[in-house]
């Protein structure tokens, strides 16, 4: 089988936490990317399991399942965040709604993520409704994937939104892929059995 080195560890203090506890204690204002192509710029009221309630100064007060979201950042990263979001016009026209069956969504296996962080290796991530983040992974949780865009500005990607994951090369690491040829054997931080041992 073999291991990762370092990836049990980072999943014992890492996974269990959300990007939306962070937005909701900071009390500050942060950007939404809704499906519809809706971009929504508010402090979250509630965070609650399954949905969230924000607060809006153009749209007052507005609850939806945290499934409708694909993407967020700070509001005050939003100048910066915009025009490096670009758009897969073939994927934008298949008209893809949320996958709300988590066993249908388009997976990335930890497994894959975590070399990704040490290989500092830039990625495309498309998202449902075409959004192309092109940045670096910094982190992720058992929700969201940290993307460290080109000038330095996080923005985290919601895992249930994402369609596909490449690299400059166009090596695709959805789990559809990776489970047959399984790259993080490759990294440096892989220890087969043998050497286990």
């Amino acid at each position: 089988m073999g291991s990762l080195l370092g990836l049990q560890e980072y999943l014992d203090e890492s996974y269990n936490t959300s990007v939306f506890n962070q937005a909701f204690e900071s009390q500050e204002q942060w950007v939404f990317h809704l499906y519809n192509h809706r971009i929504i710029k508010a402090k979250i009221q509630d965070n609650l399991r399954y949905d969230l309630r924000l607060s809006a100064k153009e749209t007052g007060k507005e609850a939806f399942p945290k499934t409708d979201v694909k993407l967020i950042y700070p509001a005050d990263r939003s100048d910066a965040v915009r025009p490096l979001l670009k758009i897969d016009k073939k994927v934008r026209d298949l008209g893809l709604e949320p996958i709300i069956s988590p066993r249908m969504r388009h997976h990335i296996k930890n497994k894959s993520l975590f070399p990704l962080i040490k290989e500092r290796r830039v990625l495309f991530f498309t998202l449902m409704e075409g959004e192309i983040v092109k940045g670096l992974v910094t982190g992720f949780t058992r929700y969201e994937i940290t993307v460290s865009l080109k000038d330095g500005t996080p923005v985290y990607i919601l895992r249930h939104s994402v369609y596909d994951l490449r690299d400059k090369k166009g090596r695709c690491f959805l789990k559809s892929f990776q489970e047959t040829h399984r790259d993080w054997e490759k990294s440096d931080l892989f220890v087969s059995p043998i050497s286990e041992a």
